[in-house]
């Protein structure tokens, strides 16, 4: 990420402000490397503006499911932690779609077989086709196998 020139990085209240995020959160990615800042002599962080629109991104993608570990990820890929550009997210956007359709697949199965668990109300571990699909976790021994 090029933090530019000085009249160009905004103070994390309003990086916030901007972004609609709290300052909390701010932290927390930059924590998780998603962001950086500079810090100035008195200590403060400054983003540049440009940050707001990894931001943006970073809200896009959670908003669509991907796991912020995921999302770090393909953001660390970009040269010199540059902010994405349209390129970048129709190509980091491809990437997940396969994994999206999984979940939409998933969901979809769960949603069209509640109705069938609900209905019969044995909610049997053994035979359930929403914990426990076909048996599968009798393999794996006795005992918890879900958090």
């Amino acid at each position: 990420m090029n933090l530019a020139r000085k009249d160009d990085r905004l103070g994390v209240g309003e990086i916030a402000s901007r972004s609609g995020l709290a300052v909390s959160t701010l932290h927390f990615y930059e924590q998780r490397g998603l962001i950086r800042s500079e810090r100035n002599a008195g200590n403060q962080r400054r983003y540049p503006r440009s940050v707001l629109r990894r931001l943006a991104v970073i809200k896009v993608a959670q908003r669509m499911g991907i796991a912020l570990g995921e999302i770090a990820d393909a953001l660390a890929v970009l040269p010199d932690g540059r902010e994405p550009t349209k390129a970048d997210w129709k190509r980091l956007s491809s990437a997940w779609a396969e994994s999206l359709d999984e979940r939409i697949r998933t969901l979809t199965r769960l949603r069209t077989q509640m109705d069938r668990c609900i209905g019969c109300g044995c909610l049997s571990l053994k035979a359930c086709p929403l914990r426990n699909d076909g048996d599968r976790l009798s393999g794996e021994g006795p005992g918890p196998h879900f958090e």
